[in-house]
């Protein structure tokens, strides 16, 4: 059998899934807590080695055993600081598991494949951050994912934060304030004053800011200010969209867009702006749903990896398929 593992590494912790090629629908998967550590160097090899590879090694052995044809691993911070994972981990699974074809992906490649597969197109993951990530199969483009200081525009953070700094402009009388986000912020946060003694000594501050962003939603519908928090928030993420979606996808199919994570789900205060800003900044796109998640993606591109199907582009950093000692391999079609 053609067995694939596909990997998913982020914030919220680890997850493996094992299926076989042709058949990636209802996989086995395996689910750890514990996101992997980054350090100076970079993403830590060998923590993810010791989660991985017991996850791994059992949903092997429930199974049958056996080694995986292809593996892919999508990783929050791949193309950045994954220069560890690069270096030591063809070696090390393939010694662990007999793993000989191997991809490192960043997650928003893997987000990417989950969404719309092996097509041309533009993906916004619109999560905590805001990253776009577009390809017409020749090369990958880009937009933002400058993380929460510097950009993330449009993201829950930076929809959170807004939302809080307009309360925050209520409470000291300064224009642009917001009445009602000011109430929310002290019914989930307390007293404003206390609200930075709260924020900045955290590590997570990106999450608590994109946890006041259901708040924002909730306000918009009678409160201004944070419905134009939502539809500045609108324009950004159509602007990352309409910055990657590949000149070559026009008529007739027209650019495939999805708008993933979990800033869609605040529903139509943002949707319908969403949706008007699509229109107007991106005419050519053609929303679609996402067809799964980035551990599906990473599925996905083990598929195929392993069959030597490989259409969207490898990249040094964003996309690296190798063997078992690290040396790039070619997966496609005319490879």
């Amino acid at each position: 059998m053609t067995r694939l593992l596909g990997v998913d590494s982020g914030g919220s912790g680890l997850r493996v899934a094992l299926a076989e090629a042709g058949a990636l629908d209802g996989p086995r998967t395996a689910v750890s807590a514990e996101p992997v550590r980054t350090g100076r160097d970079g993403i830590d090899a060998g923590h993810m080695l010791e989660q991985l590879v017991p996850m791994a090694r059992s949903l092997l052995e429930q199974d049958g055993g056996g080694a995986p044809v292809a593996v892919v691993i999508g990783a929050a911070g791949m193309a950045t600081l994954g220069d560890r994972l690069r270096a030591e981990l063809p070696a090390a699974l393939a010694a662990a598991l007999g793993v000989r074809r191997l991809g490192l992906a960043a997650d928003a490649v893997t987000g990417y494949a989950g969404a719309l597969g092996q097509r041309p197109g533009a993906v916004v993951a619109a999560g905590t951050g805001m990253i776009a990530l577009g390809t017409d199969l020749v090369s990958w483009r880009r937009a933002d994912g400058w993380g929460h200081l510097l950009g993330d525009c449009g993201g829950g953070a930076w929809i959170g934060r807004a939302g809080l700094e307009a309360a925050l402009r209520a409470h000291d009388g300064r224009r642009g304030g917001s009445g009602p986000l000011l109430a929310r912020m002290e019914a989930v946060f307390g007293p404003a004053a206390d609200l930075p003694g709260l924020l900045y000594p955290r590590t997570d501050r990106p999450a608590m800011l994109a946890s006041f962003a259901p708040e924002v939603a909730f306000c918009a519908d009678r409160d201004p200010v944070a419905a134009g928090i939502l539809a500045r928030a609108a324009e950004h993420i159509a602007e990352a969209a309409a910055a990657v979606c590949p000149a070559t996808a026009e008529a007739p199919e027209g650019c495939l867009v999805a708008v993933t994570g979990g800033v869609p789900k605040l529903g139509d205060p943002l949707l319908v702006p969403l949706r008007a800003e699509l229109t107007r900044q991106v005419p050519q796109a053609r929303a679609v749903p996402a067809a799964g998640d980035p551990l599906h993606g990473a599925l996905l591109l083990a598929e195929a990896v392993a069959t030597g199907r490989l259409l969207v582009p490898p990249h040094p950093t964003m996309l690296y398929v190798c063997d078992g000692t690290g040396q790039g391999i070619r997966t496609s079609p005319s490879g």
